[in-house]
């Protein structure tokens, strides 16, 4: 059994409260957290790094075994139920196909376990890029592994949870939002190789700074039609070069000499797609050994490296994530600011200080106002543990 953790008392107590007085049974409150991703975008599907960390937003989960084959789930945010048998699972709307896909994916695998009852509530914002689904699945996968004593690793709860979102979710996510929400750990990110799924922390820590995202409150629905574009045309360059280089599998591979020499005379936009890629798996690369020297204000400006090629080079940004970054952009008190996510709206990242956070999001909102006839949600978070035991 995994020790238990303390973060956040209340929210635990709350859904503990509301499965006792709804079950009559004293549960196991696990907590999982969204997470956000410091620096490399899009170099997941190019077999490149990422950055992610868990942060101090969560999902929390409380279990109880039944002595039947039902399983008995509740939404504490929304104050819905459901209840199916274990024999009948199948994809549903909504917030109880996550834990369903789990659930799923361990029948699958032969996994010995019955019926249930499981209550669950958070603080992720839902629809801000902070990725509350892959923590309803890390948390209901630690739930279930705890609850019935499965002996399931973590790495092997990750990739469940990823299969869960694809089969039961319809999306195909790469394995980063799992990772990072199962693995993630206090004042650290996880430098995540998305080739070989090894892992280094790296230390991160803002003392006098906070990680504040700004949410366009807006979703394009360019985003999953332009996803595949991009893939596409990362996959084209790769092939122009593998014909004069076999061992090239990726753009984790090619460097830029390559790209000038084998796609730019042939295609000017798959070009640019490339070289951003490239450019940030080496970007990543420095950021790391920055935050090793605890050079945060030089991480910060890679940030706004990432955010030019991601709109410049990759195309991927829109005009309201662009205005929220050329906002901060020159602003002493903020030291990084980027898109966050696939794309065409969600949320900018921002590295900003302590002291100046209040101020600059009063202004910046009313601007966002004024400019795009929007309303700004703003989030603060801090790097934290990854999913863990709260109660027993």
């Amino acid at each position: 059994m995994q020790q238990p953790q303390d973060i956040n008392r209340p929210m635990a107590d709350k859904v503990q409260q509301k499965f006792e007085a709804l079950f009559k049974a004293k549960p196991l409150v696990i907590r999982s957290p969204g997470r956000v991703n410091i620096i490399g975008e899009h170099t997941d599907y190019n077999e490149g790094f990422v950055l992610p960390g868990a942060i101090d937003k969560a999902i929390y989960v409380a279990v109880s075994t039944r002595t039947d084959k039902t399983i008995h789930l509740y939404s504490v945010d929304f104050d819905e139920t459901l209840q199916v048998n274990l024999a009948d699972i199948k994809p549903v709307k909504g917030w109880a196909t996550y834990v369903l896909g789990v659930v799923d994916q361990l029948v699958k695998n032969g996994h010995p376990i019955n019926g249930f009852n499981l209550a669950l509530d958070g603080d992720v914002p839902i629809g801000a890029g902070l990725s509350s689904s892959a923590a309803v699945e890390c948390a209901t996968a630690f739930a279930l592994n705890e609850l019935f004593s499965l002996g399931i690793d973590k790495m092997e709860m990750v990739k469940m949870a990823q299969k869960a979102e694809h089969s039961f979710a319809g999306v195909r996510v790469g394995i980063m939002d799992m990772f990072a929400s199962m693995f993630g750990k206090k004042d650290h990110v996880i430098k995540l190789d998305c080739r070989s799924l090894q892992h280094e922390y790296v230390p991160f820590q803002l003392h006098n700074m906070k990680l504040v995202l700004f949410n366009t409150n807006v979703e394009h629905s360019l985003a999953s039609s332009e996803y595949n574009v991009r893939r596409q045309q990362c996959e084209q360059g790769v092939a122009w070069i593998k014909e004069r280089h076999p061992q090239v599998n990726s753009l984790r591979d090619a460097t830029m000499e390559m790209l000038n020499q084998y796609v730019k005379p042939k295609d000017e936009i798959i070009y640019r797609r490339c070289k951003y890629v490239v450019e940030e798996i080496q970007r990543l690369l420095n950021g790391c050994e920055d935050l090793k020297k605890g050079d945060i204000a030089a991480l910060g400006q890679k940030m706004f490296q990432t955010h030019e090629g991601l709109s410049k080079e990759y195309g991927v940004s829109c005009k309201e994530l662009d205005f929220l970054v050329d906002y901060v952009k020159g602003n002493l008190a903020v030291l990084g600011a980027r898109m966050m996510g696939g794309g065409f709206g969600g949320c900018t990242i921002n590295i900003i200080k302590n002291e100046a956070i209040d101020g600059l999001a009063a202004d910046i909102t009313k601007a966002y106002k004024q400019a795009m006839a929007l309303d700004l949600t703003y989030y603060i978070a801090e790097i934290e543990q990854g999913t863990s035991l709260v109660a027993q």
